[in-house]
């Protein structure tokens, strides 16, 4: 299991020096140039690795490789390999059947006899994929020889421990169960990336610690991420950790907001993730454990942890996670992340600093202003109807309500800029002591008008079931350079 500590990094096995093959009896070009290795063998010194019989070639006798020791970490990728190494140091290597490259390699017009190598065979012949980089077998590998890979100390049970129990007491839970971060789910997790498991993808507040991608995969594991998550919670606590975020900021708050993630591009689909039915609910794996993964990061490596930096006076359901996957194919409206300078055809996620939604209902309403009129005073109550221009909101548009909009020609720019209109607030009754309500805004706002939102404070995106005559708000913390921005961010492998 895991934590942060490095492990000595395991030593890579030198290759004898003179040339070297790599080869299994059941590839048919293996076969084919079992004559060849016994002609070099003849000639000049040769070291034969089998990676499936022990047996194979019968001359020159072979180095039993079935454990694939040597295959993986002299990175072969396709039998049979010819190899020439000078003091301990690969020079040269060809992958498959070439004649006039093999000869080239061994020195053939020094060593041989005259004769063409391999007279009889066709001059090339394509070679098959090494055991070592079998998809099935890769991660045991990766596990058995490649343990110098993670930095991770091992956290060891005594007999009789339960690991979920363990994991539990040593303060690594959100409150749920987690997945044993062993270590080959670790290595497993980390075929999801192309980046290093030490490179480092953030500074995690609010300690402040250093956050590797093999940190990240740990916590994905945890949270019960598949490996092809990995990149877009990668890409989530990359945006967390910037300042426009200020995710120190929303841990300190006593408000309830956290981390929202909003995915776009195709993406999506790949992944599975839900953007219809139940859609900022439970339910689908991608979409709970993206979002699970990142707060476990931020509790984890960062220390954000409930009662001591996080002093949210009620918090919300969506601190154990909150990820959505957007419609974009059922509306023509443009996605958040276009809206945000992203590009349709690009895997992106924006990080929103959002409470728990809130259902809007308006069953009646047939045409959009009507509609935008309900929308508007459900946004003028958010947090408290005498406040202004201090919190960002997310509208959630249902197919439904869209189909309303999109029949009348709105769009989502002539949308946005309808609410902002209707949510205009006079400022005689948002006065302290306005309606017998001590909360308000200071006397200077009387007899002026005040915008509930400043400038791109409001956002649109469009999910959920096809049967509901509902949309939703995702009400924000405090916008602008004091509180918390929206990040947009590419995900990127």
């Amino acid at each position: 299991m895991a934590a942060s500590e490095h492990n000595p990094s395991v030593e890579r096995p030198a290759l004898p020096d003179g040339l070297v093959a790599f080869v299994k009896r059941e590839c048919p070009t293996c076969e084919l140039v079992a004559p060849v290795l016994e002609q070099i063998a003849q000639a000049t010194p040769l070291h034969v690795y089998s990676q499936d019989d022990a047996a194979f070639p019968k001359h020159p006798r072979p180095i039993d490789d079935t454990d694939l020791r040597m295959s993986w970490h002299h990175e072969i990728e396709a039998v049979p390999t010819l190899i020439r190494v000078v003091g301990g140091v690969e020079v040269e290597r060809v992958l498959g059947w070439h004649r006039d490259e093999w000869e080239a390699l061994a020195g053939w017009s020094e060593h041989g006899d005259g004769n063409l190598l391999g007279a009889s065979l066709p001059d090339q012949r394509a070679g098959c994929g090494s055991l070592s980089v079998d998809p099935s077998l890769a991660t045991d590998l990766a596990v058995r020889f490649g343990s110098g890979r993670l930095g991770a100390r091992r956290v060891e049970l005594a007999t009789g421990e339960d690991e979920f129990e363990a994991m539990y007491s040593r303060g690594w839970s959100d409150g749920l169960p987690l997945v044993p971060p062993t270590e080959y789910r670790v290595h497993a997790m980390l075929e999801g990336t192309t980046r290093a498991p030490d490179d480092i993808v953030a500074i995690v507040p609010p300690a402040l610690v250093p956050c590797s991608v093999e940190k990240v995969a740990i916590n994905a594991v945890m949270a019960g991420c598949k490996p092809e998550y990995l990149p877009v919670v990668l890409t989530a606590v990359e945006a967390a950790c910037t300042d426009e975020f200020n995710m120190h900021g929303l841990l300190a708050t006593t408000m309830s907001v956290g981390p929202v993630v909003i995915v776009n591009g195709p993406i999506r689909k790949r992944l599975g993730m839900n953007s219809g039915g139940n859609a900022l609910g439970q339910g689908h794996r991608a979409n709970a454990s993206i979002g699970r993964a990142l707060q476990l990061v931020i509790r984890n490596v960062g220390g954000g942890r409930p009662g001591e930096i996080d002093r949210a006076t009620f918090g919300n359901p969506g601190k154990l996670g909150f990820c959505i996957a957007e419609d974009e194919e059922g509306t023509s409206w443009s996605s958040l992340a276009e809206d945000l300078g992203g590009d349709a055809r690009t895997d992106s996620l924006t990080l929103f600093p959002g409470e728990g939604p809130r259902t809007l209902v308006d069953q009646l309403s047939r045409n959009p202003e009507s509609l935008a009129r309900s929308f508007a005073a459900s946004l003028r109550a958010m947090y408290h109807p005498k406040l202004a221009l201090a919190f960002d909101a997310i509208i959630v548009v249902s197919p439904e309500h869209m189909r309303v909009f999109e029949e009348a020609g709105w769009t989502k720019a002539q949308f946005v800029e309808r609410l902002h209109q209707l949510c205009i607030l006079d400022g005689d009754e948002i006065v302290r002591g306005a309606g017998g309500i001590e909360e308000g805004l200071p006397e200077g706002v009387r007899g002026n008008s005040l915008p509930k939102f400043k400038p791109g404070g409001l956002l649109a995106i469009h999910c959920g079931g096809g049967a509901g005559l509902f949309s939703a708000i995702i009400p924000g913390w405090a916008g602008g350079l004091t509180g918390s921005q929206p990040v947009m961010r590419e995900i990127l492998p």
